[in-house]
This record gives structure tokens, C-alpha cells and sequence, in this order.
């Protein structure tokens, strides 16, 4: 019985793809998603640079709070004019909500003002499962050797009201800050909130 209930935790991991989710200071789990313009795009195209990743879904009330208020917007225009890879990922699997064609990807884009290096499809789940996203927003900064640095939320209070954002501390701005001075990101995790991806 006990073997049994093994060999079903095993099975479980590996319909899942992955077992364990990315690790910080460690290499970040390569991938190979298609944008909104149809191009393949692979995290391995960035090597030398620094990357954020951002797990999103536009009809969440947290990421609509972050993209109505031009927070979110503000942050990538910030990062991407000083040279960082900024790659917006969704998750959201055919069906369910926040999955977007890429056409509406292109759309949403534009009429945010948002300014991602690139927005990424990951249908199938498999690349949110092997990083552990589990809300929208969810943060990610690597390296530009590749090792991942920060995972977490957005920022320090969790809350869909836009009023918290004056007092809420910006994680990803402060963690670029500090691994671009070549210090150490601190915090280097934090407990993201928002909606859960919608694998």
C-alpha cells in the first residue's frame, strides 16, 4: 500500500512536467514559448542581459490594478530603457480566464501603453509549473548568467486597491537596483498574491 502510494506521488509529478519548481541562485529553468508577433523566443536568447519575468492574466483584479494606476507599465519602461529583458508570460490554458490570442495579446499591449520586450504563451502550463507561478502578478529577476535572484510578489501589500501603491514597497525596482550595484537582492523572496494562474 505504501508502495503504492508512492508510485501515485510520482505519476502526480510527472503529468505535471516538473517536480521542482526553480531554485534561487540557481540557474533559471531554460524555455522556448512563441510571442504575439508568432516568433519562438527562448530565455537562452537573452544570456548577457538581465530578465524579468512577469506571470500575468489582464482580467485579474491585481494586474488591473497595476496596469490601470500605469505601475506596472512604469516599471517596464524603467527596466527596459536601462537595457533589461522584460518578458510578459501567460499561463492562462485555453478556456480559461485571462487566455488571449495573439491578436488580443497585441491589443491589450497597446491600448495599456504597455511596453514588455515580450509577451509569451504558455498554454500548456509548463514553464509557469517549472518556475512554481502561482498568482498573477508573479515576479521572477534573473541574471545575465543566468542565475534567478528574486521570486515573489510585485510589491509589499497585497491588495487589489490601487490607494496601496504610494505605500507599498516596489520589489523589482529595488532588487535591479541592488544586483546591478552588485550587492545582494534583498529580499530575495517574498509571498506573491494575486489571482491564481489559471493552469
Amino acid at each position: 500500500m505504501k508502495f503504492l502510494g508512492a508510485l501515485l506521488v510520482v505519476s502526480s509529478a510527472l503529468c505535471f512536467g516538473t517536480a521542482q519548481a526553480a531554485t534561487l541562485q540557481q540557474a533559471a529553468p531554460d524555455f522556448n514559448l512563441s510571442n504575439a508577433q508568432g516568433e519562438q523566443v527562448s530565455l537562452a536568447d537573452f544570456r548577457g542581459k538581465f530578465v524579468v519575468l512577469e506571470w500575468t492574466n489582464h482580467l485579474c483584479p491585481f494586474v488591473v490594478k497595476h496596469y490601470d494606476s500605469g505601475n506596472m507599465q512604469a516599471q517596464q519602461k524603467q527596466a527596459t530603457d536601462d537595457g533589461v529583458i522584460w518578458l510578459s508570460i501567460i499561463s492562462s490554458a485555453p478556456g480559461k480566464q485571462g487566455h488571449v490570442s495573439a491578436k488580443q495579446a497585441r491589443e491589450l499591449t497597446s491600448s495599456r501603453g504597455a511596453v514588455p520586450s515580450h509577451v509569451l504563451f504558455d498554454g500548456d502550463g509548463e514553464v509557469g509549473r517549472a518556475y512554481g507561478a502561482k498568482t498573477t502578478p508573479h515576479m521572477y529577476l534573473i541574471d545575465p548568467q543566468g542565475t534567478l535572484l528574486y521570486m515573489g510578489g510585485i510589491d509589499s501589500i497585497p491588495s487589489a486597491d490601487q490607494a496601496d501603491l504610494k505605500k507599498a514597497t516596489q520589489y523589482l525596482p529595488v532588487a535591479l537596483r541592488q544586483a546591478k550595484a552588485g550587492e545582494p537582492v534583498a529580499p530575495a523572496q517574498t509571498r506573491p498574491y494575486g489571482c491564481s494562474v489559471k493552469y
